[in-house]
């Protein structure tokens, strides 16, 4: 199966650059998996395509503020961007202008009360940078840091918080799992108060779910590594639900690609972390999954191979080429879709 297999036209102006002013308010397209039928909805209206006993499975990761910007002592613009905590002060990070981020590199952010040394340059590019600071690292960067949005996203935003999951709480993303932004505390609210179910799950997405896939065939394609993490009351959540024979339903593709990894083989779940390197595509068999709540994805991307996996090639793609007919807003700030 090839990678142009999955292209769609996509006019630029769909590409949404900002959050709508009420988080649910977004359009929700609710796609029959089996018969391929989409219906108009609000994300608001997500509530009537859920039963009781049903279960949501939601990505509780935090975005990291991982975008720094600094100064050279020479007075040079630097932009560093945080990616892995690698212990002792020191961050894998991407950096611009990387000619200038040699070994031994100085960085001042903000009036100084954070540096950085460049230690080392890595095969792909990265750096290996050591900060110095005084008290906890993650309320320097609260200060000083701004989110790292995609890069498909030009205007500045305004509120930080709305790159942000109104559940979010375990700090440690380089993105948002964003199909998450469309829900209220309200929503949520309503929903558990309909008898579905909620449970949490956390994988720390990386930059890597932007990295197109640039192999022809798709099975060339090697998945960036990403830390899932499932516990107990998650683990005993889902368990309980495949019993009382309620659908799991997984808000976005990171809590799908967590559940696959971590699911054993005859559908039950423990707590468990681990690596994940999953890639899912047409033709694999989901052992965890029975409903998706998602964003619209890019042309090409390993997101939109998930989906197909899920509700059918043809479906998903007759399902996008409507939703340019019909002006849905695309990708991070975007509308929904409801896979079910």
């Amino acid at each position: 199966m090839k990678t142009s297999d999955f292209y769609y036209d996509l006019p630029e102006e769909l590409i949404a650059q900002t959050p709508l002013a009420r988080r649910d308010a977004s359009r929700l397209m609710v796609l029959n998996r089996t018969t391929g039928e989409v219906t108009h909805k609000r994300f608001y209206d997500i509530i009537d395509y859920l039963n009781p006993g049903d279960c949501l499975v939601m990505n509780d990761s935090r975005v990291l503020p991982a975008r720094l910007l600094g100064r050279r002592p020479t007075g040079g613009a630097v932009e560093v961007l945080l990616l892995r905590d690698l212990g002792d002060k020191r961050w894998e990070c991407l950096c611009k202008p990387g000619r200038k981020m040699q070994p031994g590199s100085q960085v001042i952010f903000g009036e100084g009360e954070l540096t950085a040394e460049v230690r080392e340059v890595r095969e792909d590019g990265n750096r290996v940078v050591e900060f110095q600071y005084e008290g906890i690292f993650l309320e320097v960067l609260e200060r000083l840091g701004k989110m790292p949005l995609p890069p498909y996203i030009k205007a500045e935003l305004q509120d930080q918080e709305r790159y942000q999951t109104v559940y979010s709480r375990e700090v440690g993303s380089a993105a948002a799992p964003t199909a998450g932004l469309h829900f209220t505390t309200e929503l949520l609210d309503a929903i558990r108060a309909k008898g579905v179910k909620t449970a949490f799950v956390t994988l720390h997405v990386g930059l890597g779910t932007f990295r197109p896939v640039k192999a022809e065939e798709i099975t060339d394609h090697h998945m960036h590594a990403e830390l899932c993490m499932m516990n107990r009351e998650t683990a005993d959540i889902l368990n309980a639900t495949r019993a009382e024979g309620g659908r799991i339903i997984c808000v976005g593709t990171t809590s799908c690609r967590t559940l696959e990894s971590l699911v054993n083989d005859d559908g039950s779940f423990v707590p468990k972390s681990r690596w994940t390197e999953i890639f899912i595509y047409p033709g694999y068999t989901f052992k965890a999954m029975d409903g998706l709540i998602t964003n619209f994805h890019l042309p090409e991307s390993t997101l939109v191979m998930l989906v197909s996996a899920f509700a059918g090639r043809e479906h998903v793609l007759n399902a996008y080429k409507e939703a340019v007919e019909r002006k849905y807003r695309f990708f991070s700030f975007g509308d929904a879709m409801c896979i079910v």
